[in-house]
């Protein structure tokens, strides 16, 4: 197993480092050597230097970079924001202009005989009395004192300085006393207002409460046509009162727990009554069709309330719109609540019509009277009917509902006893795996055993064989050595034989020239034929022994490389760069093979 772990190993490559070879050239050249020159630390410390000036500007660019990025984000919300008030302040303007036309219109001269109007301008008169005397003895004094003190500082320099003095000391006392004054009137002012605004919101909300009190009272509360119509038949009539309040405690019921709701999520905002108002105000203020409305109103209602996080607005927000959706669903309740109840009084008239009708018929015919029993009978068994109806499909229901739930949980426990007997089938699979597991581990392990000294008898046996085919192979290889010497040996002399017999044979065709004066002086076959003697001999003799196929003078010139070539070389730029690059752009008149194609012009 030791032997099998260690051939699983990665196999290690050793590489040996010059390092050795570098040392003994530094122990050559000493100190000063060559490879090695001297460190100039003034130079690395200018580089540094300029390293750190120049990554402390990149900073300072950086920081610059991300200042201007969040000053611009804030200029572009701030020049939305304005957008977005300035038509607010158009809107509310044009509504201020036409609520103003409105209250005119209606306190106009045709409705003066009205106490309610005439209280109202009563009440107009006052406040604008009250205004003028606020006017003349807070804001007139205030502006007075301004303009004297502008008046004192722009003549101050006429005057000594000692008077200076007094007259600064003179006019901080005045200013303190103005100052006094106006806090006490602004406090006083403060009290009033705060007053005026509980007693508002009281008044509206004991106004809301009678309004909505009232309408539950208009809808709770038996219908004055039920009431008034007669009815010969007084259990249809009974029955009906009864189906009428059933339906009503049913949607009362379903108010209650919408009522319930809205307390408990109002009980969850984040933010007072004040800030509430502040916040539905700003939300107002953005249009619903508005590009990114959520991110503006959001970072509004953050400058509006710097002591807010973020998460507390959004959760404020959260339950605005639970508190809104569930008013949706109360007010939709309510128009439900009145639909039945419209229906439910028109279905009861056409009953009571009908059973009005049918008593008429009884008394005007005698005869018919039984008919109008068993109808009676059978209007009072369709409004038994639908009530046992509606309540049958209830029960039903519920009846429904528990038998699924029962067969839930029936499913359920049958789920977790399945699941519990297929864990236990799944240990028992795990430990009889487990065990077949540690049974092979061991054969494999007496298997590697055998196998391990079977393979070391083996190698014994292969590394006597080896011993044996080594020194056969050593005895060849000194015959092969013994053989090629004799062969080198024997070549060599047969070199020296075949040297020795072309010697012989030069001697033999040797060319020994005569001693001819005449021959020397007479004319050659080359100067007879400049003379023209012998033209027709020569001119055979000249002509050549094949004739050759290849290009004419005017092919040649057709060619648009040479004819530019030649152009460039008269201009004398035909070594310039654009001719090197010009040249292997044209193409041939005729695009030659593709096993003949020119790669001179590729290298």
């Amino acid at each position: 197993m030791e032997k099998m772990n260690k051939r699983d190993q990665p196999f290690l490559r050793i590489q040996k480092s010059d390092s050795s070879e570098n040392l003994v050239c530094r122990m050559k050249h000493g100190m000063r050597s060559i490879k090695y020159k001297p460190v100039d630390y003034q130079q690395l410390h200018a580089l540094t230097e300029a390293k750190k000036l120049a990554s402390a500007s990149i900073e300072l660019k950086i920081r610059k970079a991300v200042q201007t990025s969040k000053i611009s984000k804030e200029q572009t919300l701030i020049k939305q924001h304005k957008k977005v008030w300035w038509q607010e302040h158009q809107r509310l303007n044009e509504v201020r202009c036409k609520m103003e036309s409105e209250i005119k219109s209606f306190l106009s001269e045709k409705n003066i005989g009205n106490e309610c109007l005439l209280d109202l301008t009563n009440f107009e008169q006052e406040l604008s009395e009250q205004c003028c005397i606020y006017l003349k003895n807070v804001i007139n004094p205030i502006q007075q004192l301004r303009a004297d003190l502008k008046y004192r500082q722009h003549h101050i320099s006429q005057h000594s300085h000692s008077h200076t003095e007094f007259n600064s000391v003179k006019a901080l006392e005045e200013v303190d006393f103005v100052r006094k004054q106006l806090k006490a009137v602004f406090e006083r002012l403060s009290l009033e207002q705060q007053k005026l605004e509980s007693s508002f919101s009281d008044w509206s909300m004991k106004i809301l409460d009678h309004s909505s009190e009232k309408r539950n009272n208009m809808l709770s509360k038996l219908p004055t046509e039920l009431e008034t119509l007669e009815c010969p038949y007084s259990d249809l009539k009974s029955s009906i009162f009864n189906e009428f309040c059933n339906l009503t405690e049913k949607y009362q019921k379903k108010l209650q727990d919408f009522d319930l709701q809205l307390e408990n999520i109002y009980r969850n905002f984040q933010l007072s009554e004040k800030d509430h108002w502040i916040y539905q105000a700003v939300l107002d203020q953005y249009p619903r069709d508005l590009c990114g409305r959520r991110t503006l109103y959001l970072d509004m209602l953050q400058r509006y309330f710097p002591h807010k996080s973020r998460h507390d607005l959004v959760e404020h927000e959260k339950y605005c719109d639970q508190y809104r959706f569930t008013k949706e669903q109360r007010r939709i309740l309510i128009s439900n609540w009145n639909k039945s109840r419209r229906d439910f009084i028109q279905k009861a008239v056409l009953t009571l019509a009908e059973a009005c009708a049918t008593h008429e018929m009884e008394s005007t015919l005698a005869k018919d009277r039984k008919k109008q029993q068993e109808l009676c009978a059978d209007l009072k068994a369709k409004v038994l009917q639908w009530r046992a109806h509606q309540e049958e499909v209830a029960r039903l229901e519920m009846e429904i509902f528990a038998i699924r739930r029962e067969k839930e949980e029936e499913k359920e426990k049958l789920w977790k006893k399945k699941e519990l007997l297929q864990r236990e089938e799944k240990e028992k699979k795990i430990r009889k795996y487990w065990a077949k597991k540690e049974q092979k581990w061991q054969e494999m392990e007496m298997r590697d055993l055998r196998r391990l000294e079977e393979m070391k008898k083996l190698m014994a046996e292969q590394s006597v064989k080896d011993r044996e085919r080594v020194k056969y192979r050593q005895e060849l290889l000194e015959k092969r050595l013994m053989e090629k010497r004799e062969v080198a040996l024997q070549e060599a002399h047969e070199e020296e034989e075949r040297e020795r017999r072309l010697e012989a044979l030069r001697k033999q065709v040797a060319v020994v020239a005569q001693f001819d004066p005449i021959r020397m002086m007479s004319d050659t076959m080359a100067s007879k034929a400049r003379m023209g003697i012998g033209i027709e001999e020569e001119f055979i003799l000249q002509k050549p022994l094949f004739t050759l196929n290849t290009y004419n003078e005017q092919q040649i010139i057709s060619d648009p490389r040479l004819r530019f070539e030649l152009a460039l070389r008269e201009a004398g730029l035909h070594k310039t760069f654009y001719a090197k690059e010009i040249l292997p752009k044209i193409s041939p008149p005729k695009h030659p093979r593709k096993d003949m194609e020119s790669t001179v012009f590729k290298i």
